[in-house]
């Protein structure tokens, strides 16, 4: 089994990074933003009551969150292992986890991944993204303000995981192999200890 989570703020190259380790691990990359939007899309009744919480860069309730992130690793594709990337977001979703992996007998998490990369860097990239994919959820603006209620919400959690000895800080600048290559690395040596 290979259960990962993979943090970091808002651009820094997750869902990017997710879908890569996800392909080479041969475990489904569970994006929470990814299953909001179908829920959105969808208009399914999840999605019409946080469609106005996702377009002011909020957080979804926990145990909104927790019961959709509980239904998704319940698939068949997820029993061998997954990787987070978006979940948990607060203390108590960790807790909900916790509880989870315990529930399954699925024991505990491989490894947290923590990708980092200078603010204004992922602002540039985020406007980028904008541009290209015409997000008009990415404006400077509201993704600042999105690194912002990250570093006060969901940094924390980097000093919880790190308690426990799952925390590996990567660095998330350069090429995308070049960071492929250094969360391969820090899987590996997570997996070693």
């Amino acid at each position: 089994m290979t259960r990962i989570i993979l943090m970091g703020p808002p651009g820094v190259g997750k869902g990017t990074q997710a879908a890569r380790l996800a392909v080479a691990l041969g475990v489904p990359a569970v994006s929470t933003g990814d299953l909001f939007r179908e829920h959105v899309r969808t208009q399914s009744e999840l999605g019409r009551s946080v469609s106005a919480l996702l377009a002011a860069g909020r957080y979804v309730p926990d145990e909104v969150t927790n019961t959709m992130v509980a239904e998704r690793l319940s698939e068949a594709d997820a029993r061998q292992g997954f990787i987070l990337d978006g979940y948990p977001r607060t203390l108590a979703q960790v807790g909900a986890l916790d509880a989870l992996l315990a529930a399954d007998g699925a024991g505990t998490l491989d490894a947290v991944l923590l990708l980092q990369a200078e603010v204004d860097e992922i602002v540039a990239r985020l406007v980028l993204r904008a541009e290209q994919q015409g997000r008009a959820d990415d404006t400077p603006e509201v993704v600042r303000h999105r690194i912002e209620v990250y570093e006060s919400e969901t940094a924390p959690l980097a000093g919880a995981y790190a308690e426990r000895g799952l925390l590996t800080r990567v660095d998330g600048t350069g090429t995308l192999d070049e960071v492929t290559a250094r969360l391969h690395a820090a899987l590996s040596e997570a997996r070693a200890a």
